[in-house]
């Protein structure tokens, strides 16, 4: 196997990490991935390999279509192009298992013409070192993926199953307790199932769903997670059969076969049926839980809202951790209570990094006017278009994407206030060649 790539001071074949957890729902801690680093780290330490750059995907599946890894992504592009961020040469990738990396074909098909786009290559795990390019190599990584897709459809059924079977036995909810009831699902909260009960009797009466959560609000009510009531959560706390006893599974009410009469739930209702089945009649179908609920489609339109600011998508979290890795998440724009900054960008991997949202705009705009590479620079044409107001965000953000990769944001220095634009570093699609001297 050729092992050309390697450190000309050490001789280790430098590679990259990767690690993954489908759920980090308990702790949410992060400590599924570091235990999967810590294993890569002696894995590559066995085979004579070199950990240079490292990637996460945090509670995020691998199974379910439409799921976006950010880590993945990054790693597949990196993979395809040759080298890191800092310009260190790929010469392979470690995990601790291939069911980490891909449980769907195409992510599989994805990262291995990554991985053999260049050549001298290696995939490592806790069983050994594997040659990517064999027959071998991809009869094995073949197999992994097909143990994969049955151990998840077998999952899945077990899962459902035990899910129905407790519904049926009126068991309540697994998942976190319902606003109402107290921790053991049964019985009622005195002030939450109080407030439920009138937020009933208000709807039923005419009230809006706003007005109830505004007062809920104003009344100090939190969720079960910590959040603030909203319009919709109001509507589903209200609507869900629960309230007046019955129970649900994926979206159905569930029916006794003998007589057709709704299963009853083990726990304490807050009202009786008639008045659940009111304050249901003055919602639209779409707002009703039976239809929102956990596991149920969705009647409202499922078309993925456009993004709202001009660098949505197009910012990386420059923070590092205590072992010197950079975050990379993805920057997300989120309201700001602040009339100078009404909406900031924030990482939504460590949360270590945000960043004033217009600012960050204005910053994007003046690369794209004056300080992109000469074939990068807008046309005088589509710039006079861009200021006087012709061009709307979409076209807006398909010219910097056609070419801006992305921009680094640094974290600010904690108590200065004062703008530094130098915290947004660009990186140009035409800067993605590989460096002068580095070899994959």
């Amino acid at each position: 196997m050729n092992r050309l790539a390697m450190h000309e001071p050490t001789g280790l074949v430098p590679i990259v990490s990767y690690a993954r957890t489908s759920e980090d729902v308990r702790q949410r801690d992060r400590h599924g991935v570091r235990n999967q680093m810590r294993i890569n780290e002696r894995t590559a330490h066995q085979h004579g390999c070199k950990i240079v750059a490292t990637y996460s995907d945090n509670g995020r599946s691998a199974s379910k279509a439409g799921v976006v890894r950010h880590g993945f992504d990054r790693l597949i592009a990196d993979l395809a192009r040759g080298y890191t961020d800092t310009g260190q040469p790929i010469a392979g990738v470690v995990c601790v298992a291939d069911d980490r990396l891909y449980r769907r074909a195409e992510d599989l098909a994805r990262f291995f013409a990554a991985l053999t786009s260049r050549p001298g290559r290696v995939y490592v795990d806790p069983r050994g070192m594997r040659d990517p390019y064999s027959r071998e190599g991809l009869l094995q990584a073949v197999r992994s993926l097909e143990a994969a897709v049955t151990e998840t459809r077998v999952r899945s059924r077990r899962l459902s199953d035990w899910h129905w079977a407790r519904a049926v036995d009126g068991v309540p909810h697994s998942g976190p307790r319902p606003f109402g009831w107290q921790e053991d699902r049964i019985t009622r909260h005195p002030d939450e199932a109080q407030l439920v009960e009138q937020a009933i009797l208000d709807r039923i009466g005419g009230k809006a769903a706003r007005a109830i959560a505004r007062d809920w609000c104003d009344l100090g009510v939190k969720g079960t997670r910590g959040g603030r009531p909203n319009a919709q959560t109001v509507t589903q706390i209200m609507t869900a059969p629960r309230v007046c006893g019955y129970r649900a599974n994926r979206g159905e009410l569930l029916l006794v076969p003998e007589t057709g009469q709704p299963v009853l739930g083990r726990w304490e209702p807050i009202v009786p049926p008639g008045q659940w089945h009111a304050v249901c009649a003055t919602f639209s179908p779409g707002s009703l839980y039976l239809h929102r609920g956990s596991g149920a489609p969705r009647l409202t339109d499922q078309r993925k809202a456009a993004p709202r600011h001009l660098a949505t998508g197009l910012l990386r979290c420059g923070a590092e951790s205590s072992d010197g890795t950079v975050c990379r998440g993805a920057l997300c724009a989120q309201k700001a209570r602040s009339k100078t900054s009404p909406y900031v960008y924030t990482c939504r991997d460590c949360g270590r990094c945000s960043i004033s949202g217009p600012l960050v705009d204005e910053v994007l705009e003046r690369l794209m006017f004056s300080e992109a590479p000469a074939h990068a620079l807008l046309p005088d044409a589509t710039r006079l278009r861009w200021m006087s107001g012709e061009i709307d965000l979409e076209e807006k953000r398909r010219s910097i994407k056609s070419a801006l990769a992305y921009c680094v944001v640094r974290p600010g220095v904690k108590g200065n206030r004062s703008w530094d634009p130098s915290r947004v570093r660009p990186v140009w699609r035409c800067d993605q060649a590989e460096p002068t001297g580095a070899t994959g």
